[in-house]
């Protein structure tokens, strides 16, 4: 149910605010349709973006809760922002900030990715940063002046493998690419479709090729790297099972895979019919809540803080890369995350290769937040998470459909200790798929929803990319919706539910892409000038260009805030526009 209170409904919290936008890239075409979608009237001008925002520039003009005529947030997007190398778009990003390198791995060298995915989560960062700067307002604090890049996007997408890159030699390194059958996720059956495969399980593993006849040797040969993919961006498995799938038609596979527990999808065109179903009226999918009693407004923020989210708690309960990256962007945007794991802590914190003591991936996304520990199939660990959401501001999760009103911790048994809670819930499929779903992984979402066919060069054969594509954008959409659900929080004093999944990932990956073609993430490598392709993530990191924006200083490297806020002042070129 939607709460409307003061002329505001919970799922567009900017309404009556007014932004300028200037400049014209898929950066900032990305932010003015997310910003209208949050109920942000957009004006376009025609004058240049101001110095430091080659990609575009945001501007708050009008905000229907604060005098006019002061400093008002705003944003500025860049292409190097602080990278000292002279990047001119979306191509030469991915060149020297590593994104061809991981993209490559699996064909045997850098590549372009095909899409502008840069500049997608450029766009994305952009908006966040403008909403913060908004709820930074709402809750009292100063005005800030947000910049952000492409650049800087490009090193958090990759922060999980520098940070794996620099660490200790371990052996999640990237293994042979190309080698020894296929290097990206890819099979065919008899009858010619092309499909994807998914399980998190050896067991189910082994019995599914077990079933479609491959040797011992070759399951237990294929296991490791298909495992560790996500973690290495190659997968070499042996011939062998590529034959065995080969053998059989695409539906045999298919019982066979229900049979075993692994999840099995084709590869579809990007123009296949009913890709994709409309998208949902909000992207964030964010629904206010009725309360019956008063509601508490957000924590104030100093009138010298530059963290947007300072004084606000969240609490996470998530593995693996999409939930995790929701929760540390909202910890870099100055929130306290406070972690749920289970007794004896999360098992990633163990998978090689180590920073010190953790895993150099896990701290990667993970860093700087507090764990609790506890058991949340028991009613003692059930009763301390309860405690700890009743303190909080933001309850953030990424279980799959179903587990939360297992674990007695749904959006009703959280709503009666904490009304005013936002309760985010970063899934997989969202409603594309009917129950019981398959596994919502980052490359079978890919292959499902038309991405694989995108990314790849022309005349190969639709397959995905290595490089976790959805997970890391879908993070970022997920920290958007829980900034916009917060927005919507104080506007409204209802708490507030924000759903995202790797489908909206997936679908606004498609939706930049389509409108502009391939843009200028298909320039060839003799185009890209003055700018080096990176070859080695460890020597990228250790270029004194990347100081700035690269943390160094621990026993590995991961990426800085992908943002900096600074006190904002009314720009004389724009006084005239406010």
């Amino acid at each position: 149910m939607d709460v409307v209170r003061s002329g505001v409904a919970a799922d567009r919290p900017l309404a009556g605010t007014v932004v300028r936008a200037l400049g014209d890239s898929p950066a900032l075409r990305v932010a003015v349709r997310r910003l209208r979608a949050l109920g942000c009237a957009v004006e376009t001008g025609s004058e240049s973006p101001p110095d430091g925002a080659p990609a575009g520039w945001l501007g708050v003009t009008r905000l229907p809760f604060t005098v006019t005529g002061g400093a008002l947030p705003e944003c500025r997007i860049g292409w190097s922002g602080p990278v000292a190398v002279p990047m001119a778009g979306e191509h030469d990003v991915q060149a020297a900030c590593g994104i061809m390198q991981v993209h490559g791995r699996a064909a045997g060298g850098p590549r372009p990715l095909r899409v502008d995915y840069v500049s997608v989560c450029a766009g994305v960062l952009a908006v966040q940063a403008v909403s913060a700067g908004v709820l930074a307002l709402l809750r009292g604090g100063p005005a800030l002046a947000a910049a952000t890049s492409a650049a800087q996007a490009a090193l958090l997408a990759l922060t999980q493998y520098v940070a794996a890159a620099t660490a200790e030699p371990g052996p999640c390194s990237p293994g042979p690419a190309g080698s020894a059958g296929y290097g990206a996720p890819l099979f065919r059956s008899a009858d010619g479709v092309r499909f994807e495969i998914e399980t998190l399980d050896a067991e189910d593993w082994r019995c599914f090729w077990t079933e479609l006849g491959a040797g011992p040797a070759a399951v237990a040969t294929g296991w490791p790297p298909f495992q560790q993919r996500f973690a290495t961006a190659t997968c070499p498995l042996p011939t062998a099972l590529g034959t065995a799938a080969a053998a059989l038609d695409y539906r045999t596979v298919r019982v066979v895979a229900e049979r075993s527990g692994v999840s099995v999808l084709p590869v579809r065109a990007a123009d296949a019919p009913g890709l994709l179903p409309p998208a949902p009226a909000s992207p964030w999918r964010l629904r206010g809540q009725v309360v019956t009693g008063p509601a508490s407004a957000l924590p104030p923020l100093g009138p010298h803080d530059r963290a947007p989210l300072a004084g606000l708690r969240v609490v996470e309960a998530t593995s693996r890369v999409q939930g995790p990256l929701s929760g540390h962007l909202l910890g870099l945007l100055g929130a306290e995350v406070v972690r749920l794991e289970p007794p004896g802590g999360d098992p990633m914190r163990g998978v090689p290769p180590m920073a010190g003591e953790c895993s150099a991936r896990f701290q990667a996304l993970n860093r700087g937040k507090r764990v609790v520990e506890a058991d949340l199939k028991s009613a003692p660990g059930r009763r301390a998470a309860l405690r700890l959401v009743a303190a909080a501001d933001v309850f953030l999760h990424n279980w799959p459909p179903g587990r939360a009103a297992r674990l007695g911790l749904d959006h009703e048994a959280l709503a009666a200790v904490r009304p005013c809670l936002v309760h985010a819930h970063a899934g997989g499929w969202a409603d594309l798929l009917p129950e019981p779903q398959p596994l919502a992984t980052d490359y079978l979402v890919q292959a499902y929803c038309g991405v694989a066919a995108l990314v790849g060069g022309p005349g190969e054969p639709p397959a995905p990319t290595l490089l976790t594509l959805t997970d890391v954008l879908g993070g970022l959409i997920s920290a958007e919706g829980v900034v916009a659900a917060l927005l919507a929080r104080s506007r409204t004093g209802a708490g507030v539910r924000a759903e995202t999944a790797l489908v909206d990932a997936a679908r606004l990956i498609r939706d930049a892409t389509a409108p502009h073609g391939r843009g200028d993430a298909t320039r060839t490598g003799a185009e890209v000038g003055a700018v080096a392709v990176v070859t080695d993530l460890a020597e990228m990191a250790a270029d004194p260009a990347f100081s700035t924006a690269l943390d160094i200083g621990g026993e590995a490297v991961y990426s800085r805030a992908p943002w900096t806020f600074v006190p904002a002042t009314a720009p004389l070129w724009l006084e005239n526009t406010r």
